[in-house]
């Protein structure tokens, strides 16, 4: 008896992107200053772009900056609503409820976290469809912490191993969060808080450090400086990856192209060594980890994708992080297929799909190690970025 598909919860995003920043001191309301070449609201969303599911997007934010926040949530998720908050953030997060619709699992994100990475989205999520309850996000407190008097006197020392800072989004059950807020009787900075008092549990789930609030101009200076290259204004990366021929019948897809007649090659997705070895060069490259965080095989979304799928995202992150893809090499390595007559045609669809000059090479090992054998197929790819 085949198991029914699992259908994916209906996820809602809350972009919580009203607040005035008066500590940040910018003359703007915060989510709308410049971060890197990008208002820091844009930034939160393409987090949210990048999730495995895609979600409902509300953005709330004040009345002045609607008109302007709808043109930004066009340009980076394409749909999505934008709802004016209030004077506090629990007014806000009320306001962006009311908009969430039939959603099951609704997250709640401070634009402020600008840099926090998509893949806590999506783990957040993961959470509180396995338990039921909320979950949110939070990294261990380094710092030892004391108790102090009214005079600043030391009273005591709190044990750090019992304490988490946490972070945002903030994920629950759409149900019970919106029972939380409707029966809220005191004003909280935090929705786990609210949940807390309507009697549900939270679980604090592993955070991220990339997830902290820009709040005083400091915290924006450190973001600058994440989002800047480390030295000069070229990088380059080199990505690898190997994949066994199959022992069942699927098609073989080397370089973005289909190889009729030719035994298919072993994979999660479509098992293209060429495409997958370019998306690991070109995230290396960029300081934005590798193929197997970003795209994980436990991720139904890529299950027998093609190589074009994981090309198209590679280019976005790295253009969103501020690069220009400058060119790629690739070397295969295997006894087949045949790769030169198919050359040119490979390296156009690569080069239209990364918007740059690809160079595609093939080798053989002269019968040596598996490559020799006719096991499998390898691919190396270097990338050059430019600022």
């Amino acid at each position: 008896m085949n198991e029914a598909p699992t259908v994916p919860p209906r996820v809602a995003v809350i972009v919580v992107a009203a607040g005035s920043g008066t500590r940040l001191g910018a003359g703007a309301p915060k989510a709308f200053v410049q971060l890197g070449g990008r208002s820091i609201l844009e930034h939160a969303l393409h987090a949210v772009a990048g999730m495995s599911d895609e979600p409902q997007v509300v953005v709330v934010v004040p009345d002045d900056r609607a008109h302007e926040a709808r043109g930004i949530l066009h340009r980076v998720i394409g749909a999505g609503e934008v709802v004016v908050g209030g004077a506090t953030r629990q007014e806000s997060v009320t306001a962006g409820l009311a908009a969430v619709g039939d959603a099951e699992v609704v997250l709640v994100h401070d634009a402020a976290r600008a840099l926090t990475p998509a893949a806590l989205f999506d783990r957040v999520v993961a959470a509180v469809v396995a338990s039921g309850d909320g979950a949110v996000p939070g990294v261990p407190v380094a710092d030892t912490i004391k108790r102090t008097d009214e005079g600043g006197a030391i009273v005591g020392t709190v044990d750090r191993s019992e304490l988490a800072a946490v972070q945002t989004p903030q994920g629950f059950p759409a149900a019970q969060l919106i029972a939380a807020y409707a029966a809220a009787e005191r004003d909280v900075t935090d929705d786990a808080q609210l949940m807390a008092d309507a009697g549900h549990p939270v679980a604090v789930i592993a955070g991220d450090p990339l997830a902290f609030k820009i709040t005083t101009a400091w915290d924006l200076r450190r973001a600058e400086e994440l989002l800047r290259p480390a030295s000069g204004t070229t990088r380059i990366g080199v990505g690898t990856d190997t994949h066994a021929f199959a022992d069942t019948e699927v098609p073989l897809w080397v370089a973005c192209l289909e190889w009729t007649g030719e035994r298919g090659l072993a994979g999660h997705s479509d098992g293209d060594p060429v495409a997958h070895a370019i998306v690991d060069a070109l995230l290396s490259a960029a300081g934005l980890g590798d193929i197997g965080t970003t795209f994980g095989t436990s991720d139904p979304r890529f299950a027998g994708a093609h190589g074009e799928v994981f090309l198209a995202e590679a280019r976005r992150l790295v253009e969103h992080a501020g690069w220009r893809i400058g060119n790629v090499s690739v070397q295969l390595i295997g006894n087949r297929p045949r790769f030169a007559p198919r050359k040119a045609e490979a390296e156009g669809v690569i080069s239209a799909l990364l918007g740059a000059p690809v160079s595609v090479t093939a080798t053989t090992t002269d019968g040596l190690g598996f490559t020799g054998r006719g096991e499998g197929v390898a691919a190396i790819a270097t990338a050059l970025l430019t600022r």
